[in-house]
């Protein structure tokens, strides 16, 4: 989960540096080189700082405003792309392979939906307990699923008249070429201001992830690590890497097998029902109820384990057709081929962990009643 909120931190951070140098082009003629490309960096990450470290309450009202601003000039920028769309060229495009779309539904569900599988209880545990469940997967659904689908398809749109556009080593610069000036400034701020939103989330959710994992040390100083690996990263993507493609493709390739894996398990739980004892998961001694063996739960870790071997071995990650990353013995199959392997380990994680562990049932209540005094500290 740590190690996911970071790439996710990194990817933002770059992209919204690349806003930012093109935004200094075109408003004072100010060309790019090293030091500015480092500036860039440093000013995003400061914003991502400022917002991140504010309370909860103060975070959702500026995300709801945010989103009001900036969800209009995005779709404004949108509407002028929309009416440069070569519609030539796009009719007359080759239909894709099935592969190609498979795969293309697995990258999507890789940076979209799993990418975020294991952070969703940062933000749950402050809603209020009478809402129901299928109300908060409806908004999360079309609240995530309406713009990526209009932005998506734009895209495709886009790149089916320019096919430049989908192998730029430069992801805002790509766009920006296609508006003029007037158009190309609010579009640049829109893009800014939206992963400024983004990367403010995948920090709080990285600070409370390190914590989680028995660091002593002060959210803030848990912060600081995460601002020098997303500088870091950053300088990789923006001044060492060829392209930025690449090495993205390849984070939510190798990304998406772990998290999958964890998906399946405890989707298990999910399905049946399991509650847990809220006083108990704040106990992490030897005298705890989800001690287990060792503080392990063996079957879940075995599902989750042989999961992800599972997913690897169908998994294959490239940069390009020459440099890769990472291939497992049966990428060439047809599971690999279609870019399946997180599919795998989905399933396969479920499996193992429903026929090695036996049914848990409820611990302690039913779910429903209040969370303890410890779980509500611990939310604070």
């Amino acid at each position: 989960t740590w190690l996911s909120r970071v790439g996710w931190e990194t990817i933002t951070t770059t992209t919204a540096a690349y806003a930012l140098l093109a935004l200094l082009g075109i408003a004072f003629g100010v060309g790019r080189n090293t030091v500015l490309t480092l500036v860039c960096l440093l000013v995003f990450i400061a914003c991502t700082l400022l917002i991140s470290g504010l309370g909860h309450a103060t975070i959702m009202w500026i995300n709801k405003w945010a989103t009001v601003v900036f969800g209009v000039l995005n779709l404004i920028v949108m509407g002028f792309l929309a009416a440069t769309v070569d519609w030539t060229k796009v009719l007359d495009a080759p239909t894709g392979p099935t592969s190609g779309v498979i795969a293309g539904i697995g990258f999507i569900a890789a940076g979209t939906g799993i990418g975020w599988a294991n952070a969703g209880a940062d933000y749950a545990r402050y809603l209020p307990r009478e809402i129901p469940s299928r109300r908060l997967i409806v908004a999360s659904a079309f609240g995530a699923g309406i713009p990526l689908v209009l932005l998506i398809s734009l895209g495709s749109l886009l790149s089916a008249g320019d096919p430049t556009l989908a192998t730029a080593s430069d992801p805002v610069a790509a766009i920006n070429a296609m508006l003029p000036s007037w158009m190309a400034i609010p579009y640049l701020i829109a893009a800014f201001g939206g992963l400024l939103m983004s990367n403010h989330l995948s920090t709080y959710s990285a600070g409370l992830t390190m914590i989680t994992l028995g660091l002593r040390v002060p959210r803030p100083v848990a912060v600081a690590l995460d601002v020098v690996l997303m500088f870091a990263g950053g300088i990789y993507f923006m001044l060492i890497a060829d392209d930025f493609y690449g090495p993205f493709s390849t984070f939510l390739t190798l990304l998406a097998v772990p998290i999958s894996a964890w998906i399946g398990v405890i989707a298990v739980d999910s399905v049946r029902g399991r509650t847990y004892d809220s006083e108990a998961l704040m106990d992490t001694t030897r005298t705890s109820r989800y001690w287990y063996a060792g503080g392990f739960h063996l079957p879940a870790v075995l599902g989750w384990a042989a999961a992800i071997v599972a997913g690897l071995l169908f998994t294959k990650a490239s940069t390009s057709e020459t440099d890769v990353w990472f291939a497992g013995p049966l990428s060439d199959t047809w599971f690999g081929v279609n870019g399946l392997g997180w599919a795998i380990s989905m399933a396969v994680g479920a499996a193992v962990y429903a026929l090695s562990g036996r049914r848990t049932g409820a611990a302690g209540g039913t779910g429903d009643e209040p969370a303890s005094p410890a779980l509500q500290e611990a939310g604070r």
